[in-house]
């Protein structure tokens, strides 16, 4: 247990009695421990967020290129 759960378990023993006390905070441990993973299964890691900015560039790099391919398509059609 840690120091916060302690101290919640003791305000709640002189409220409700020992056995109590210790369902109540092990159900809300329970609860933010679960809370906390849904949390972190959701935040982007450092290599997402590389591998998020590697993509990025080679789509913008792709669409460049077929722009520059489209102008000169319209070109080559006016010159004929």
């Amino acid at each position: 247990m840690s120091v916060t759960e302690i101290q919640l378990f003791l305000i709640l023993k002189a409220k409700l009695g020992e056995q109590e006390a210790e369902q109540l905070v092990s159900f809300v441990k329970a609860g933010v421990k679960s809370e906390f993973d849904n949390k972190h299964e959701i935040l982007a890691t450092k290599e997402d967020i590389a591998n998020m900015q590697k993509t990025i560039c080679v789509v913008g790099l792709i669409q460049f290129f077929a722009i520059i391919g489209s102008v000169i398509g319209i070109v080559n059609f006016m010159i004929k």
